[in-house]
């Protein structure tokens, strides 16, 4: 029976398996989804599996819960940065190649398990507001890039059912590669709160470039200013954004284990 080794992370709720790709030679985006299943598996947002870099420390793939791929995870990376560094005890700083560039997560504090990074995010695009019409309504939102697709939603109240919302928006004809969709209220100019629904996986409790992406639409549309505190229901990350973004978030190692495949 194949047995494939993993460490499981989080960062503020947002939670990915951190697996070696030469440890299965198989297809990497049908084990994601089993593997990923919380009643058959062992449950996750993601996998990020990892794999040689010739230009940073480490190279990492993430594929959704449901197997679709996706270009990075600002709070999976984060994850990625603390097994690292629980592996290497003298890194401090860990480059990670992904497909939205590398990303240099610079180690702030460990206690134990559970590590805080600042992580480079890259430069953002932002757009202009776009409407998007919906079966029964029309909303209104700020697309912004990553290095992902992030549309960005303000609201004064999170309305109920938000998430049949957001998840129309999601895979709507005017994002004909899906996309991310966050709803953020503005509390004061540096704080915001926020909801987000991931593409590939659904509602989740945190997401690093969904945090990144609701401060920089608060910011270019004159909300917020830099520095601000995104809360979501799994925790709180701060955004800084000059030309350049900035992470800083918690990561907690929470087991490792084998899986048979």
């Amino acid at each position: 029976m194949p047995r494939i080794p993993f460490v499981k992370a989080t960062a503020c709720g947002n939670d990915f398996l951190i697996i070696a790709a030469s440890a299965f030679s198989g297809d990497l985006h049908a084990l994601t989804r089993t593997i990923c299943d919380r009643r058959n598996g062992v449950g996750a947002d993601g996998v990020e599996w990892t794999m040689p870099s010739d230009t940073a420390d480490l190279r990492v793939k993430l594929v959704n819960a449901d197997g679709s791929d996706a270009e990075i995870s600002g709070n999976g990376t984060r994850c990625v940065a603390a097994w690292y560094c629980s592996e290497h005890a003298s890194s401090e700083t860990v480059r990670i190649e992904t497909d939205a560039g590398v990303k240099i997560c610079e180690l702030r504090s460990r206690e134990g398990n559970r590590f805080e990074f600042r992580t480079t995010m890259g430069e953002p695009k932002v757009y202009g507001e776009l409407a998007v019409g919906l079966n029964y309504d029309e909303v209104k939102g700020i697309p912004v890039s990553m290095g992902n697709p992030h549309y960005v939603i303000f609201v004064d109240e999170f309305p109920p059912q938000w998430q049949d919302m957001a998840a129309e928006v999601a895979t709507h004809r005017d994002f004909p590669n899906g996309t991310n969709v966050e709803l953020a209220r503005v509390v004061n100019e540096h704080k915001l709160e926020v909801r987000i629904w991931e593409r590939g996986v659904g509602e989740t409790l945190s997401s690093g470039t969904g945090s990144s992406a609701s401060a920089v639409a608060a910011i270019a549309s004159g909300r917020a200013q830099s520095p601000v505190s995104v809360h979501t229901p799994g925790g709180t990350q701060t955004v800084e954004w000059n030309s350049e973004v900035f992470l800083t978030g918690p990561a907690t190692l929470l087991c490792r284990g084998e899986f048979f495949s």
